[in-house]
């Protein structure tokens, strides 16, 4: 059968070289000039508008030298009085008749040989000019539509590059026009593998105030070098490397980091996110030294358990980590060397210090007899701009007015954690580092098989139900709760799906601690910001948003890589760390005190205040009745509930 086939092809062949209807190549006999002059004219059609522009032009002028030298050998033109004769005038007749329809009913009607040439030439001429006229406007449509498709390279300098696309890109946005209100002409280029029209339409939606700086979005995709390169990420301040929402979201980000670092180990600072912790080590090796990579996973995990612990501690950590408010910065030529620690704490008016560093290393509430020296000063203020010509305090603290309360020593808690993802057993580890001996916590959830890790502090229940349902809450949810979490299915649903179950368990939480009178915080992680919102409608005071915390960070370490390590230990069982504790250990109870007394009473303490929590603050300008950083002359009326934010190793 193969033998037949192979057969009938030869005889195939055969007949067709006999019949000279085969393809007829380069090398046949009488066609050599002909293919050249086809593969020339192929090339030079291939280079697009400007070829097409110049073969149009040549057409028009043989055309009219042709006409023109007909007319003037067999002088075809009536002579006139006042018209010129030669080739040169015939020339320029022939080229306005090839151009302009109208030139012909200017012609002497008495030659009929005359108008038919000038006829023909006209008709010829249009034909040339419709031609030329269609090629330019598809020229200037394409160009058109390369421009809208976002494929020119950005000639920025110093701007910030974010790379990839995510629902985080908003918040990201909006923060980095905040950080650049003191910059002058600020740009943002965005490049990602979508449409760039739909970039910019959804950018104006979502953040229609840009304060000044200038969004430039770019089609490509950040894996490849040549696309990267229309970024002029090079010359960037900072570059944002977003997880993006795929199946492999962390393959995606360490390819993109080979991209980046493709020209050796110069180049900008750049913040990636990273969605698995086993993927951290493999991105660390190529990011090199100027990465720093973001564990999504854990970061939001810490979070949930920082501000769980105690009331109040969201609306702290939200406005140190965005820009609407007060942020940290560092200020180093400060001219506080010849004091101490605790005597820096009451150097400024609008100003918190906070830490110093020192060899790079950030030391938060270090100890108060620490001579300040040349080190670095790590504040918490509104704004860089002007720091170091921040307005000395002159408010001295009323030492009769601290508090002598002794804390006491923490006890065993009881808390409920409502449901389940993959960073529950990452907050199972952190709660069980602050938790006292004997504490236990009970675990209700709708989906998944929840792994409890080994724990030392903690004693762990674990009861699968619906978590959505009344009767199952209040039996969990009863009054003497230390704390409640409630965690989103991400998982298991849809971020809507998800944050929707997350507002109802909400809602019935709340209105079952309102029935038991309980002041119990709830802490709640949802996955759209969008959702946040409806949330604090339903009167939730701490709500941790996944998307929106992580891209303040990866904002704030764009801006300044140095935050880092302070963040770190802000987050970290290490160090000092944020705590909102009765305001009568500091100062006395039922006074009025100014803050910078309040200042020295938590110095006396070992400690750094960082802000104060009331109740009547509540609808002020605090949030949840919290304010950060206020001036050292503004008083407080202390009152039992009150509290006081402070930096402390314990």
């Amino acid at each position: 059968m193969a033998r037949t086939g192979q057969q009938m092809r030869m005889r195939t062949a055969k007949a067709m070289a006999r019949d000279g209807s085969g393809p007829r190549t380069a090398t046949t006999a009488g066609s050599r000039l002909g293919d050249k002059l086809r593969y020339r004219f192929d090339n030079s059609m291939s280079r697009g508008t400007p070829a097409l522009i110049a073969w149009l032009s040549a057409a028009t002028l043989v055309l009219i030298v042709l006409f023109s030298l007909f007319v003037t050998l067999l002088d075809l033109r009536p002579d006139a009085e006042g018209v010129p004769d030669g080739f040169l005038h015939e020339l320029f007749y022939s080229l306005l008749h090839a151009l302009d329809p109208g030139t012909i009913g200017g012609d002497d009607p008495s030659s009929w040989r005359f108008v038919l040439t000038m006829l023909a030439l006209t008709v010829a001429g249009l034909f040339i000019v419709s031609a030329l006229i269609g090629v330019i406007a598809s020229g200037i449509d394409t160009k058109l539509a390369d421009l809208r498709r976002g494929r020119s390279i950005v000639l920025e300098r110093d701007h910030t590059v974010i790379l990839g696309w995510s629902d985080s890109i908003y918040t990201i946005i909006r923060e980095l026009t905040l950080a650049n209100e003191s910059r002058h002409k600020p740009v943002i280029v965005i490049l990602a593998d979508r449409d760039k029209v739909e970039m910019e339409d959804e950018v104006k939606v979502k953040v229609p105030e840009l304060r000044g700086t200038r969004v430039i979005c770019r089609s490509g995709s950040p894996m490849d070098i040549d696309d990267l390169a229309l970024s002029s990420h090079m010359s960037a301040r900072s570059v944002i490397l977003l997880a993006p929402e795929s199946e492999d979201p962390d393959s995606e980000v360490i390819k993109t980091l080979l991209a980046l670092t493709h020209g050796g180990e110069a180049g900008p600072n750049i913040v990636a996110e990273i969605r698995n912790p086993t993927n951290l080590e493999a991105a660390r090796l190529v990011g090199a030294d100027r990465t720093v990579l973001l564990d999504i996973r854990e970061t939001v995990a810490k979070l949930v358990v920082q501000t769980s612990r105690q009331s109040g501690a969201a609306a702290v950590y939200t406005e140190l980590f965005d820009y609407d408010g007060d942020e940290i910065y560092f200020l180093e030529r400060h001219g506080l060397g010849a004091l101490t620690y605790a005597d820096a704490l009451l150097a400024f008016e609008k100003a918190s210090v906070i830490g110093l560093i020192e060899d790079g290393v950030p030391t938060l509430n270090p100890a108060g007899d620490t001579v300040v020296g040349n080190r670095t000063l790590v504040v918490v203020a509104e704004d860089d701009a002007g720091l170091e010509q921040e307005t000395r305090a002159e408010t001295l603290p009323d030492l009769d007015g601290l508090g002598t309360v002794v804390g006491a020593e923490e006890s065993a808690t009881d808390a409920v954690l409502i449901g389940w993802n993959e960073r529950a057993p990452i907050i199972l580890r952190e709660l069980d580092h602050y938790a006292a001996p004997g504490s236990s916590l009970t675990v209700v959830t709708s989906f998944g098989t929840p792994s409890v890790p080994n724990l030392d502090n903690l004693a762990v229940t674990v009861v699968a139900a619906s978590t959505t349902d009344r009767r199952t809450l209040e039996s969990y949810v009863v009054a003497g709760l230390d704390q409640v979490i409630v965690l989103c299915y991400s998982d298991h649903l849809g971020v809507q799906a998800a944050d929707a179950r997350t507002l109802v368990t909400l809602l019935h939480v709340r209105d079952i601690l309102g029935r038991l009178d309980s002041a119990t915080p709830v802490v709640s992680e949802m996955m759209d910001d969008r959702n946040r919102v409806l949330a604090q409608v339903a009167h939730i005071d701490d709500v941790v948003v996944s998307g929106e915390i992580v891209s303040l960070l990866v904002t704030q370490l764009s801006e300044d890589r140095r935050l880092e390590a302070v963040f770190g230990q802000l987050l970290g069982n290490d160090g000092s760390e944020i705590y909102l504790r009765p305001a009568e250990w500091y100062v006395q109870s039922g006074r009025e005190v100014s803050y910078a007394t309040v200042v020295a009473g938590a110095a006396a303490r070992g400690e750094t205040a960082l802000g104060y929590k009331s109740g009547t603050l509540a609808g002020d300008d605090a949030g949840f009745g919290v304010v950060v950083n206020p001036a050292k002359s503004r008083t407080f009326d202390v009152q039992p509930g009150d509290r006081v934010v402070v930096l402390a190793d314990s």
